[in-house]
């Protein structure tokens, strides 16, 4: 275990490992046992205990990617899912405070939706390959070179780059996205992958960009036919942000929503899960009789969100998220025009 990862000094709060916490969280242990060791339990276990106490005195929730390792996801999460569920939470809470267990252009995603709360994020550098791809004058730029052509943008971007586009998509609903529009060709910006996977199911012309995300693009068919070969009986999930000829060699492809509902409805004897790691540890918990062979690529951006970091966020109310009101009202507009569809 990294010891940095739950160094004692980085929360002032008694982090022991007590009969009373340990009585405290044995519910939240026996949920996910299979996924970690009781030895590392001891050391989360007083953070997590910690945190949903916070949580209460703060009026605070946490929001939690798919893509978060399973002491968050299953311990700590209020709402867990993707970026499309995240999102239509964020709009929805009550609670004055949303902690983002993901990335930046989540919680900026979150502060669109609900200007009114305090949104904090515990770790300013948790970032995004796709989201650092494009700026808003590159949007400006490509809507002058194809005048007149929707501009369809992954929530995987800045909020400035939102603002500048005419609706937004996740992987959960880019294909109804795309065929809203009447026009017959579209701009998707900025997964070159994802756009390509969305070009083979309509008859819209697709135009791309040249992002990519650095956890799905490094998989490879290669990688796919050697899952195969090792265990010829398992069920191929990919993540539409892989390039077409992974999605190709897969027996399904969707977004982590949808893979996590395939194996809830399908109950497989054994899945390969080709997306970020974490993903696997979660939707095993949920689906004990499955087993998962895991191709483990890791986000090192969703990494960077430990238990000790969401412990300090609550504790100082660090690192609040802001968007410029100018342009969270643009793209803001974006989002819910996403959210109508």
């Amino acid at each position: 275990m990294n010891t940095t990862l739950l160094d004692r000094n980085a929360a002032q709060a008694d982090l022991t490992y007590t009969p009373e916490i340990a009585r405290a969280t044995a519910g939240l242990y026996d949920r996910v046992k299979k996924v970690i060791p009781e030895i590392e339990w001891q050391s989360y276990a007083p953070y997590i205990y910690e945190i949903n106490r916070l949580k209460k005195q703060k009026d605070a929730v946490i929001l939690a990617h798919n893509y978060m390792t399973p002491e968050i996801f299953n311990c700590i999460a209020d709402y867990a899912g993707d970026s499309l569920q995240l999102a239509q939470q964020a709009a929805k809470v009550d609670a004055q405070v949303i902690v983002q267990a993901g990335v930046h252009f989540m919680a900026e995603t979150s502060k669109i939706l609900s200007p009114d709360k305090t949104v904090l994020i515990p770790d300013l550098e948790a970032g995004c390959s796709l989201a650092s791809s494009i700026t808003a004058e590159d949007v400006r730029m490509l809507r002058a070179k194809y005048p007149g052509v929707p501009i369809v943008t992954y929530v995987n971007t800045s909020a400035e780059v939102k603002a500048e586009s005419d609706i937004c998509c996740t992987s959960s609903n880019a294909l109804k996205i795309v065929e809203s529009f009447d026009s017959d060709t579209v701009l998707m910006i900025p997964d070159q992958y994802l756009a390509a996977n969305i070009a083979k199911q309509t008859h819209k012309k697709i135009l791309t960009y040249a992002g990519s995300c650095e956890v799905h693009e490094r998989f490879t068919p290669d990688n796919i036919r050697a899952f195969r070969k090792a265990w010829p009986d398992a069920v191929v999930l990919a993540h539409p942000e892989c390039p077409p000829e992974v999605v190709a060699e897969a027996d399904f492809a969707g977004s982590t929503k949808a893979m996590s509902d395939y194996v809830h409805d399908h109950q497989p004897k054994r899945v390969v899960m080709v997306t970020e790691c974490s993903m696997s540890d979660n939707v095993s918990v949920q689906n004990p009789d499955v087993e998962f062979v895991r191709p483990c690529n890791l986000c090192p951006h969703m990494k960077r969100i430990t238990l000790p970091k969401i412990l300090l966020a609550l504790q100082q109310m660090r690192h609040e998220v802001t968007v410029d009101p100018a342009v969270a009202e643009r793209a803001k507009a974006a989002v819910e025009r996403m959210l109508a569809v």
